[in-house]
């Protein structure tokens, strides 16, 4: 089965990813599962929660969007993002100076946030056309104190702090830009369009929103 680009489907997880898994250990809780976003680890006195995801389809703003993209995961928890761990994978012909954009950006994005980078890996990577940031964020909380999608269940309100498709929007409008300009889309509308990036960190209200409390998922 040859497969399609973007994420494996589920049934493929199923049936390959899943089943290996290495060894099992008491300390997960939560461990890969279709429609999560994140593991959770029982550390005694405390919750884990790590979430991992690469940002493939964007160069502008590459590091920025791996911080944020990887720490709203956490985020969805209920959890604040504390740790950052990044694997930069750059194409051949990069420079210095391409390295210094990406932790630059990934050094504001955290600062933004208040999420300390731990670690990670940089390399030049023959065959890649474009860099690759894969992310992993790390969060702590009190024993248990979290949520997790598990815990939607049919009748619950579903509130949406801003507006769906930020992310895809903002990518597509900085990325494509002189593209959709040739065809056709107002400028002014594509700007607008790009300004879409202050609004794809939803930390401050997923966590606030938990500990506000009435939240099941």
């Amino acid at each position: 089965m040859k497969l399609p680009p973007g994420k494996v489907p589920v049934e493929v997880l199923e049936r390959v990813v899943f089943k290996n898994l290495g060894v099992k250990r008491a300390e997960v809780v939560l461990g890969p599962s279709a429609g999560f976003d994140g593991a959770v680890l029982d550390l005694g006195n405390k919750s884990l929660i790590v979430s991992m995801d690469p940002i493939t389809g964007a160069v502008e703003r590459i590091g920025w969007l791996a911080v944020h993209v990887n720490a709203n995961d956490v985020a969805t928890f209920g959890v604040e993002p504390a740790f950052f761990s990044s694997c930069i994978l750059l194409p051949e012909q990069a420079d210095e100076e391409k390295v210094e954009i990406i932790c630059s950006q990934m050094d504001k994005a955290s600062k933004e946030i208040g999420v300390a980078i731990i670690g990670g890996h940089c390399e030049v990577t023959p065959g890649l056309a474009n860099p690759i940031v894969i992310g992993c964020a790390i969060g702590l909380a009190e024993r248990g104190e979290y949520v997790t999608a598990g815990g939607a269940k049919p009748g619950d309100v579903l509130v949406l702090t801003k507006s769906a498709g930020v992310e895809g929007t903002a990518i597509l409008a900085t990325e494509h830009y002189e593209f959709l300009l040739k065809n056709g889309f107002n400028p002014d509308l594509l700007k607008s369009a790009q300004r879409f990036f202050d609004e794809i960190s939803v930390v401050k209200e997923a966590v606030l929103a938990f500990k506000t409390g009435g939240v099941s998922a």
